[in-house]
């Protein structure tokens, strides 16, 4: 299995947007419609019930060359077969994550200055999420860092860089210009039924800003 990730188009099924909806389901909208990873994002859920949905996603995914990063816990990415993890300020530090995974299973860390995205690919992360880049419903009070704050951390580091928080259609482009590799997002692909049509928007978008 490669390290090595294409970031650009980060979606994110959360939870709390697509609970009860078949897995399978949201897994086939979303490679349809061309996107880079998909990350299982499940904070309020019981282990064993993470657990199941995780492995009910990778069994979808599988075969689909998409790789699959679960949320915060290396434990679940390890036994359900995912491709990596994506750890947060309060998850466990990336080399001890790195010790549950071993050496070829994908692992991004969450940043909010330079600081922190330098210590984490000292560390070993893979890539980054680094944000909030706008302000977002789903962040609660995560500091913003604004196009500023990402322009400074993707000039300091060379992994990939995914910018989070707030993320639109209407602000794609002023992203990429910014200099993210990836966008990810969360309510924007689940708001409003219709998600694979909304994707499809929003690749559409990446792919022309990032030829501008």
């Amino acid at each position: 299995m490669s390290r090595s990730i294409d970031v650009s188009f980060y979606s994110i099924i959360d939870e709390d947007y697509v609970r009860a909806r078949d897995m399978g389901a949201c897994v086939r909208e979303l490679v349809r419609a061309r996107v880079s990873v998909i990350q299982y994002r499940a904070k309020s859920l019981p282990s064993r019930e993470f657990l199941l949905r995780a492995l009910s996603i990778e069994s979808a995914i599988r075969g689909s060359g998409v790789p699959f990063i679960i949320n915060d816990r290396a434990d679940i990415a390890l036994l359900s077969g995912a491709s990596g993890v994506h750890l947060g300020s309060e998850d466990i530090p990336i080399q001890r994550a790195r010790e549950i995974l071993g050496p070829n299973r994908i692992i991004g860390a969450t940043v909010h200055s330079t600081q922190d995205a330098l210590r984490a690919e000292i560390e070993g992360a893979d890539y980054l999420g680094a944000g909030c880049v706008f302000p977002s419903s789903t962040k609660g009070n995560v500091p913003l860092i604004g196009l500023r704050g990402l322009q400074d951390i993707k000039s300091s580091v060379k992994i990939p860089v995914v910018a989070i928080g707030g993320l639109t259609l209407e602000n794609v482009a002023q992203v990429i210009e910014a200099g993210a590799d990836g966008i990810a997002f969360v309510s924007e692909l689940w708001k409003g039924g219709e998600t694979e049509q909304r994707a499809r928007k929003l690749r559409a978008a990446i792919d022309s800003a990032k030829l501008d």
